[in-house]
């Protein structure tokens, strides 16, 4: 399956963004308290590595925080890695 045609969907009943692929799941999890998202992990199956799925959840998460005007708190090294590659990600 090529990257173009995989998309990433909002969980929000699991508090999670996600990337479903040959029967694979890929997560990007996260917690909301009042106005700030908390990322906690990313994971993505060995499967499904190495074809820019991590980066694409963490982008579309990141979108959905400044959307929402949420202040991005994260825990997880992927997300962390992310923006500092990316500073303009984040506001």
């Amino acid at each position: 399956m090529e990257k173009n045609s995989l998309e990433v969907s909002h969980d929000q009943a699991n508090n999670r963004f996600i990337v479903i692929s040959e029967s694979h799941t890929a997560v990007l999890e996260y917690r909301l308290h009042a106005n700030t998202i908390l990322f906690t992990h990313t994971g993505v199956p060995p499967e499904l590595e190495g074809r820019g799925i991590g980066r694409m959840l963490v982008k579309t998460g990141l979108e959905y925080a400044r959307n929402n005007n949420l202040k991005v708190e994260t825990l997880c090294w992927f997300v962390s890695k992310y923006i500092q590659r990316h500073p303009e990600s984040v506001d």
